[in-house]
């Protein structure tokens, strides 16, 4: 299959990356910075999806996973430009599926605004996209991952005082790593033909935390 990936320097892209090339599949990454991984059927393009896009026909597989945390151009690069990914690539005859990387802040809300409202709209936009692409006979879902031991959270990562109270938030007392999240993301992508227009919360059951007071 030909599969796009957003996203792809580092992280949770470029473990989909490695998990998608691993299983035999043509691999393309977007990514605004270079990458260091290569390997044979893999295609690494600089392109900043809040910009022109190039064409690329036939794409089977397309996962969504470009994003910024906080800054300037949150909403544009995580929500108009994921949106303007899907329009260009996900709307014809070859497609089997669309994967979006959304967040657990997409439904409690917990992180930066902007952030968090970017992704409560992925997720809204995930829905719409499953609408539209039943005719296709293919599938839509959502990712939203809580704590990821990424690069983009080595400032957590790299201070035991904040790791421990994040370990603490979660029932479980882990993040997960960012080879999970890519499983998950191939077998909704590649396994999966029934599941479509949901969103899976993958936090080590940081939302179901309670304490209960009698």
């Amino acid at each position: 299959m030909k599969i796009l990936i957003t996203g792809t320097s580092r992280g949770i892209g470029l473990a989909c990356v490695k998990k998608y090339i691993e299983m035999g599949h043509e691999v393309i990454g977007f990514d605004v910075n270079d990458s260091s991984f290569s390997a044979p059927f893999y295609t690494h393009m600089i392109v900043d999806i809040a910009g022109k896009l190039p064409d690329i026909e036939g794409v089977e597989v397309l996962i969504n996973n470009a994003g910024i945390q906080e800054g300037p151009g949150v909403i544009d690069i995580n929500l108009r430009a994921t949106i303007a990914v899907t329009e260009k690539y996900a709307f014809q005859d070859s497609i089997h599926s669309v994967l979006f990387m959304a967040s657990s802040s997409a439904s409690n809300g917990a992180e930066f605004p902007e952030y968090a409202a970017s992704k409560g709209g992925v997720v809204t936009y995930m829905k719409n996209t499953a609408l539209r692409l039943a005719k296709y006979g293919a599938t839509s879902n959502s990712i939203s991952a809580g704590g990821v031991y990424t690069p983009l959270n080595s400032h957590i990562m790299d201070d035991p005082t904040l790791m421990s109270q994040c370990l603490d938030e979660t029932l479980l007392h882990r993040w997960a790593e960012a080879s999970e999240i890519a499983d998950f993301a191939y077998f909704l992508t590649n396994v999966n033909v029934s599941m479509t227009g949901q969103d899976l919360l993958i936090d080590n059951g940081e939302q179901l935390k309670s304490n209960f007071i009698w």
